[in-house]
């Protein structure tokens, strides 16, 4: 199988498959201490959870403090819920549901437009009561690339917080510009079930539940030295290695633009990680081209709303019909993808395609 879904998760990394076996051992090792105890066992996995939150941290700006969580949908919550009841959340319109359905859940949801490249321009109004701005840093539908720093200048201009949603773009570029960062292990090589907000200095939360008061008493709940380590492991890689992979998925990119020549780009060709190819082509039936291209791991659309048969609501704002939208494929890959399995996947969906 070719595995191209890599917005949806990447391949767990060696390195953190290392590092999470080494703290799961039971009896015999040493591994399975509660890193909250005051032991020699608990000691020690408190020891490997402080040198993941440093890792995680050092591809994260200056100037503030990583709380871990079950990962991105949790860590946006805890932002969106735990920074004020009171005033507008600013979304953009192609924000991840968990930054769209927690705004709206609170009732003062403010949606900001994006251009058809899929870029959220700063020269949009806030409203008079905004107090959270949510602009994510890359679509993981497109790819598109956001001003984030204009916008964290933009919100604190605003004296509003400012919330960014860099699941896709950790450990592949530089994050900057925030009040607060969500992001995922598992998009970056490191294990499911982790993730982790980054909060600046002097921002102030509000718990939103109760428990021991771990985690700064801000997120309750025994942590997971084996995870917290795998993520912290990833953290490490993606960092030795962002140079290498940006090259390499450039390389991939530019093969795969020229293998899916006669499709459609859907956003930005500029403004845009490489490693995310979305694409369409007129009256083709997915689901379709899906069933007969069983050995390619391709998306449709965001793995969270495979299956709903809606149109992506990313692909809408970009101004595409139904029917664009529809025909629509996303393309992921990175680290670990070959020219070879490029070529062989575009062979694969090409020759289905014309089929249709």
């Amino acid at each position: 199988m070719i595995y191209l879904d890599y917005q949806a998760t990447t391949p767990l990394a060696p390195e953190a498959r290392e590092a999470i076996l080494r703290w799961l051992d039971g009896p015999g090792g040493e591994g399975f201490g509660n890193p909250h105890s005051a032991h020699r066992m608990g000691r020690m996995a408190k020891a490997a959870i402080d040198l993941a939150r440093d890792q995680v941290a050092a591809l994260l700006p200056p100037g503030g403090r990583v709380i871990f969580t079950g990962g991105a949908t949790e860590a946006i919550n805890l932002a969106i819920r735990g920074s004020g009841k009171g005033g507008s959340v600013s979304v953009s319109a192609i924000e991840h549901a968990a930054v769209l359905d927690t705004a709206a859940d609170l009732g003062r949801a403010h949606h900001l437009n994006v251009a058809k490249t899929g870029q959220c321009n700063v020269d949009q109004d806030l409203p008079a009561d905004i107090r959270l701005v949510c602009v994510m840093q890359v679509n993981n539908e497109i790819g598109t690339i956001q001003p984030t720093v204009d916008w964290h200048r933009k919100a604190k201009a605003a004296n509003a917080l400012y919330l960014c949603d860099a699941v896709q773009a950790y450990g592949k570029i530089e994050v900057t510009g925030a009040d607060m960062i969500a992001i995922s292990a598992h998009k970056f090589h490191g294990p499911k079930g982790i993730g982790a907000l980054w909060v600046r200095n002097g921002v102030d939360l509000s718990e939103v539940q109760t428990g021991g008061g771990q985690e700064h008493g801000l997120r309750s709940g025994t942590l997971s030295p084996a995870l917290i380590a795998g993520m912290g492991a990833a953290a490490a890689v993606a960092k030795e290695r962002m140079a290498a992979d940006a090259a390499h998925v450039d390389v991939l990119w530019d093969r795969a633009r020229e293998l899916f020549g006669d499709w459609d780009l859907n956003g930005s060709a500029d403004a845009r990680w490489h490693g995310n190819l979305n694409i369409r082509r007129k009256g083709l039936d997915v689901n379709r081209l899906m069933s007969e291209c069983r050995t390619v791991m391709f998306s449709a659309g965001s793995a969270c709303a495979s299956g709903s048969g809606r149109p992506s609501h990313v692909l809408k704002a970009i101004g595409l019909t139904d029917k664009q939208a529809k025909s629509s494929i996303r393309l992921g890959f990175g680290r670990y993808t070959t020219i070879d399995e490029i070529e062989e996947a575009a062979a694969i969906i090409n020759e289905a395609a014309g089929r249709q």
